[in-house]
């Protein structure tokens, strides 16, 4: 198991990153609460790590603290939810927010995240419960016509990567066209974008 790794970050697309490890370039994907913690291309950076083995591929998933892999790995433990919905949850709410949900049998927070609908809150809440306590110690117990972006804008690359995380194309265009602010980077609309989002 890769468990830990530390290089040089060469290229992160929401929700992809490339981390080079003495000559060997690691794909992997990150929740955006990784993201926003990313530097620059080209610096240092150490990610937690967890690899998922299937039988046609080798999934690496990269996270900025230990917590967040602690949840990562207790939330694909449960029946139908993967490591693809495992980091949706994990871009839209932080592990403390998520614990506080789950102890506060607060569903309504849990629905307004893509892929979560009643009935996959409501077992979220009764499978994590017991879990979360040996889990996180350190916590408390039809689509539209897509508007044309040009190529490098990062209003596109925030739409793609909250549609990766299982937003609707139209949610996605709606929640980026949303952040106003100018001269934002991609992964700062996103984050401004997911706090939209759960409100």
């Amino acid at each position: 198991m890769i468990g830990r790794l530390t290089g040089k970050l060469v290229e992160k697309h929401p929700p992809s990153l490339l981390l080079e490890v003495n000559g060997v370039g690691y794909e992997m994907e990150a929740p955006m609460s990784t993201f926003y913690t990313l530097p620059e291309p080209g610096n240092g950076v150490t990610l937690h790590t967890h690899l998922v083995v299937r039988e046609d591929a080798h999934l690496l998933y990269g996270f900025a603290s230990r917590e967040e892999r602690q949840l990562f790995r207790a939330l694909i433990k449960i029946s139908g939810v993967g490591p693809k919905l495992a980091l949706t949850l994990l871009s839209g709410i932080s592990v403390t927010d998520f614990a506080r949900s789950v102890q506060d049998d607060d569903t309504a927070r849990l629905v307004r995240l893509p892929g979560i609908g009643k009935k996959t809150a409501q077992r979220l809440i009764v499978e994590m419960r017991d879990r979360l306590e040996g889990a996180l110690p350190s916590v408390a117990v039809s689509e539209a016509k897509v508007p044309s972006i040009p190529d490098g804008d990062p209003r596109r690359d925030a739409r793609r990567a909250l549609e990766s995380l299982g937003y609707k194309p139209q949610e996605a265009i709606r929640l980026v066209e949303s952040v106003t602010d100018e001269g934002l980077t991609s992964e700062e609309i996103i984050r401004h974008a997911l706090k939209r989002a759960m409100r």
